[in-house]
C-alpha cells in the first residue's frame, strides 16, 4: 500500500504552459475564435521556455473527437486565440538543456497529456492525474484538485498551445515524447499521441479479457479503436451508435455485432445478445448526447451541464458485478443519474483521461509487428490550411468524415533548423545559454 504522505510529493519540474515567442520568425496555427470558429493564422513562434522543453516541428497532426467539444464552445475555459490541437506528431527542431533523450531531427509523437513522470500519480502510471502540469487553477475550482495538463485543451487543462500548428513547445519532453521508427509511416505512428491507447485505457478500465461480451456506446474514432482492441483481447463486441456509415465500418472491419438506437430498443436487443448482461460497457460518446426529453430539456435550460442518459443505459445493460468504463468526456454535473441501480448490482464504474505514457510503447510495438494497425479509421487527408473547413465537415459529418488527418510541413528539417538547433544545444552544454537570452513571451 502507498503510503498517503506521498500524495502531496512536490515534483521539482515546475513549469508554465505559456511560451516564450520568437521576435521574427512566425508559423502557421489552428486558431479558437468561438463557437463553430476556427482560423488558420501567423503567429510568433514559440521557443525553449524551459530547460526540458523541446521544439517540435509539427508533420501531421489530426482532428479528435474532444476538439469539438471547444471547437463548439461547451466546456468552459476556452479563450479567443487558443491554438487547437492535441494528436500530432513530427521532428525535434529544438532542445533545452535539460533534455536526455531526444536530439534534433528524431522523429517522435507527443502524447496529448502532459506528464511530470515524478509525483505520485506518475509514479504510479496514471499520468493524466499528473500533480505537476496543469498550472491553471480552474480546475481546482470545479473539481477540488486538478489534473495534468492538456495539449490545446480547455484552459481547466492548462491552456497550453495546441499542435495544430507548424512548431509546438512541448514541456518535460523526456517524459512527453516517444520515438518512432523510420519503418512507420506517420498515419500508423499519430495517432499512439491519444486515440489509440485510449481504445486500449477503456479496455484496461473494464478490465476486458478474452470470452467477454463487450458493449460499446459510440463508433466514433475513440469507440472504433475500443472495439479493435477488445477484438484483439478475445472479447465479443457490440456497437451502439446511430450512424450507419460508422455502424458498417464497426461490423465490416472490425466484426462488431451492431445496433442502430433510431432503430431498435438497445436494452431489448443487448439482451437478446447478452442474456443477463453484457459484462462490460464502455462509454466513448460522452456528454453531449442526450437521449431522453427530460436531459433534452435540462440540458437546453442549463438544469445540468452533461447528459446521463448513455450512462444510465449502461448501468441498465450491464450485468451484475460487471465493469463501466468511461473514455468519453463528461465535465460537469447531471440528474436523474441511478445510483440505486449502480449500487445494488454491484457494477464497478471506472473512468480517467488516458495514461499515454503508461501505454504506448507496448502499443508501439503491435504496430510495428503487423499485429494492429490504426489506420482503418482514416477518412480524409488534407492541408493543415483546410482546418477549417475539415473541422465542419467531422462535425456535421459531411463525406463520411471519421478521422482527418491534418498535413502540416514536411517530414524533413531544412538545414538552417538543424544548425539554428545544434548552435543552440552547443551553448547550453558551454553554459552559455538562458531562457531569458530569448525574446520574451507575447
Amino acid at each position: 500500500m502507498h503510503k498517503k504522505k506521498n500524495i502531496n510529493k512536490k515534483c521539482t519540474c515546475v513549469h508554465t504552459a505559456e511560451s516564450d515567442k520568437h521576435e521574427s520568425r512566425c508559423h502557421k496555427v489552428v486558431e479558437w475564435c468561438g463557437a463553430e470558429c476556427v482560423r488558420v493564422v501567423e503567429r510568433p513562434r514559440p521557443v525553449i521556455t524551459e530547460p526540458g522543453d523541446v521544439i517540435l516541428k509539427v508533420t501531421t497532426a489530426t482532428i479528435c473527437g474532444s476538439d469539438l467539444h471547444m471547437y463548439l464552445n461547451l466546456v468552459p475555459g476556452m479563450e479567443k486565440g487558443d491554438i487547437m490541437g492535441h494528436e500530432f506528431m513530427g521532428l525535434v527542431a529544438e532542445t533545452g538543456p535539460d533534455v536526455k533523450d531526444f536530439q534534433v531531427g528524431d522523429r517522435v509523437v507527443c502524447s496529448a497529456v502532459i506528464a511530470c513522470g515524478n509525483c505520485f500519480y506518475c509514479q504510479n502510471g496514471w499520468f493524466s492525474c499528473c500533480d505537476n502540469t496543469n498550472p491553471s487553477d480552474l480546475m481546482e475550482k470545479y473539481y477540488n484538485q486538478k489534473i495534468g495538463g492538456v495539449f490545446g485543451y480547455t484552459h481547466l487543462t492548462g491552456g497550453f498551445d495546441g499542435g495544430q500548428a507548424e512548431y509546438v513547445r512541448v514541456p518535460l519532453a523526456d517524459n512527453n515524447l516517444l520515438k518512432i521508427p523510420d519503418s512507420l509511416p506517420d498515419e500508423k505512428a499519430l495517432f499512439l499521441s491519444d486515440i489509440v491507447c485510449t481504445g486500449w485505457h477503456a479496455n484496461e478500465l473494464g478490465e476486458v479479457s478474452k470470452g467477454q461480451t463487450v458493449a460499446v456506446w459510440g463508433c466514433g474514432p475513440v469507440g472504433l479503436m475500443a472495439q479493435a482492441w477488445a477484438k484483439f483481447r478475445g472479447a465479443r463486441v457490440i456497437a451502439i451508435d446511430n450512424v450507419p456509415y460508422r455502424l458498417q465500418l464497426a461490423h465490416e472491419r472490425l466484426g462488431s455485432l451492431t445496433i442502430n438506437f433510431d432503430e431498435e430498443n438497445v436494452l431489448d436487443v443487448l439482451e437478446e445478445l447478452a442474456p443477463g448482461g453484457v459484462d462490460v460497457g464502455i462509454e466513448a460518446a460522452g456528454f453531449r448526447f442526450p437521449k431522453t426529453f427530460l436531459h433534452k430539456l435540462q440540458n437546453l435550460v442549463k438544469l445540468e451541464d452533461d447528459s446521463s442518459d448513455i450512462l444510465t443505459e449502461q448501468i441498465m445493460a450491464v450485468r451484475k458485478m460487471g465493469n463501466i468504463a468511461i473514455v468519453g468526456d463528461y465535465f460537469g454535473k447531471t440528474n436523474q443519474f441511478p445510483i440505486g441501480a449502480l449500487m445494488e448490482k454491484g457494477i464497478t464504474l471506472r473512468g480517467a483521461q488516458v495514461f499515454v505514457q503508461k501505454y504506448w510503447k507496448e502499443l508501439l510495438g503491435y504496430i510495428e509487428k503487423g499485429q494492429f494497425d490504426p489506420t482503418f479509421v482514416i477518412s480524409h487527408h488534407m492541408a493543415l490550411e483546410d482546418a477549417p473547413l475539415a473541422y465542419q465537415m467531422f462535425h456535421h459529418m459531411d463525406d463520411n468524415a471519421l478521422k482527418i488527418i491534418l498535413h502540416v510541413s514536411d517530414p524533413t528539417l531544412e538545414d538552417e533548423e538543424r544548425k539554428r538547433g545544434g548552435q543552440e544545444g552547443r551553448e547550453r552544454e558551454r553554459g552559455g545559454w538562458t531562457p531569458t537570452q530569448h525574446p520574451q513571451r507575447k
